[in-house]
């Protein structure tokens, strides 16, 4: 893969199921950037605006890019990300992001 440009990249829709939005208004988009050869693995740039959203998440491991928000991780801790944070998230985990400011992210996730 060559090098991408993450904080300008262009990205694609990717709509919130609307039983996941808490407050506001928030839109995700997201770029898929690699997939490794059984699709265990994916690394890409995901997006989302200001607003509040509940997830369960996948084991994951993201770089903020720009933008801020609070991550509450139910029944554990809660970290305020922002650019250039790292931050690791776990398959089964129920969060709820609140998003400051449009927050991007570079990710790589496993699947399934």
């Amino acid at each position: 893969m060559n090098p991408v440009a993450v904080a300008s990249l262009q990205l694609e829709p990717s709509p919130l199921d609307p039983g996941q939005i808490v407050a506001g208004a928030p839109v995700v988009s997201q770029r898929e950037l690699w997939r490794s050869p059984d699709g265990g693995t994916a690394t890409g740039v995901w997006q989302i605006t200001p607003g509040e959203v509940t997830d369960t998440e996948a084991d994951e491991v993201f770089t903020v890019i720009h933008g801020r928000a609070t991550i509450h991780v139910d029944g554990g801790p809660t970290y305020d990300v922002g650019p250039g944070d790292v931050a690791v998230l776990h398959a089964g985990d129920h969060t709820r992001w609140v998003v400051h400011e449009t927050l991007r992210k570079v990710y790589t996730v496993a699947l399934g």
